[in-house]
């Protein structure tokens, strides 16, 4: 009886042993395990080799908090009552607008997240839709089809986290991705919007051609401006200037005038006659000797008798005379003969 009841307790003590060592569990890294306890929330435990009460009096849950899920927003399954697909929606304008968008997000709190909400998913999906909703009804048509469209992701996500958090639901939204053709128009209207949606980009494109010409234009007319100032400003410091001077000379030329009056005027009136004759071809000559010649054409006569001296000198080569000193002097009868036609030419014009 002795042997019998210290085998049945070392039974026992085995027993127990391996009961308690069904306490043991691993958790790996990016997971967190949920203990409870008689089915109420006991702990929550990171990565690592843990213990806990075994079953039934404690059990645990293994939960990927780090792994990134994802969820669509946006069926286009038509809802009977309207005829409409769930991905519409309407906007600040009273018109109506399709949008699809991925919602990515991940486990901030293992307990929140199986306890606080019976579906974690749909209430995901739920508050996307509430949040896309009210940032879309805040927006009119052309602004979320076009200049805010960018803007849609960031507010839907700021706005389902506000929700979600309220909820207490455990869950953190990473980013909003929308689709391929995510915001788009009805079927119905696709086309008169890609009409609208061309011609703002043809204007774009005219208002940045536009913008470009101008960039061009504007700088060199800039320049132009400045250089013309420039010019204007140098014309009226030379001709200040010039003033200036001429006053200045005047009143020197005045000065000596007052000292002696004839030889100043004599002087002033050389230098005009030697300014005015230099620039004319006609010489005028004295006709009170009783002679009726009024101008000799000097200047012709002296073209004349340099294109006969330069025809004859064509023709004509030089000759080369010894000199007393026994030297080659090259005495060019050329000239003499140049010399010679321009007087008959002269007597023929008088």
């Amino acid at each position: 009886m002795k042997s019998a009841g210290i085998g049945a307790g070392l039974v026992v003590a085995v027993a127990l042993l391996i009961w308690l060592g069904t306490g043991f569990f691993i958790v790996q890294e990016g997971q967190q395990a949920v203990i409870t306890q008689f089915g109420k929330y006991h702990s929550t435990v990171g990565a690592g080799f843990n213990w806990r009460l075994p079953y039934p009096v404690q059990r645990h849950e293994l939960i990927f908090v780090t792994q990134i899920r994802s969820v669509d927003v946006g069926r286009d399954v038509v809802i009977k009552a309207t005829g409409l697909r769930e991905s519409a929606m309407l906007t600040e304008d009273e018109n109506i607008v399709e949008i699809k968008f991925a919602v990515q997000y991940r486990l901030s709190d293992a307990r929140a997240y199986l306890f606080e909400s019976k579906d974690p998913t749909g209430a995901v999906v739920q508050a996307a839709e509430t949040a896309v909703r009210e940032v879309v009804g805040k927006m009119k048509m052309d602004s979320a089809l076009s200049d805010e469209r960018d803007q849609i992701a960031p507010r839907v996500r700021a706005l389902m986290q506000k929700i979600l958090d309220r909820y207490k639901v455990g869950i953190e939204v990473v980013g909003i991705n929308l689709q391929q053709g995510g915001v788009r128009p009805p079927e119905q209207v696709q086309a008169a919007f890609d009409d609208v949606l061309k011609a703002g980009q043809e204007r774009e494109r005219a208002k940045n051609e536009a913008q470009a010409y101008a960039n061009d234009v504007i700088p060199r007319a800039v320049g132009a401006a400045s250089r013309l100032k420039e010019e204007s400003d140098a014309y009226k410091s030379r001709i200040v200037a010039q003033a200036q001077g001429d006053a200045q000379r005047f009143k020197s030329v005045l000065t000596e005038y007052q000292k002696a009056p004839q030889v100043t005027r004599d002087r002033m009136y050389i230098d005009a006659m030697q300014q005015i004759y230099s620039s004319v071809t006609k010489v005028m000559v004295d006709s009170k000797q009783g002679s009726n010649l009024l101008y000799l054409p000097l200047d012709k006569l002296i073209q004349m008798t340099s294109q006969v001296a330069a025809e004859t000198a064509t023709v004509v080569s030089p000759v080369s005379v010894p000199n007393s000193d026994g030297l080659n002097n090259t005495s060019n009868s050329t000239d003499v003969r140049a010399r010679d036609a321009a007087r008959a030419r002269t007597r023929e014009t008088r």
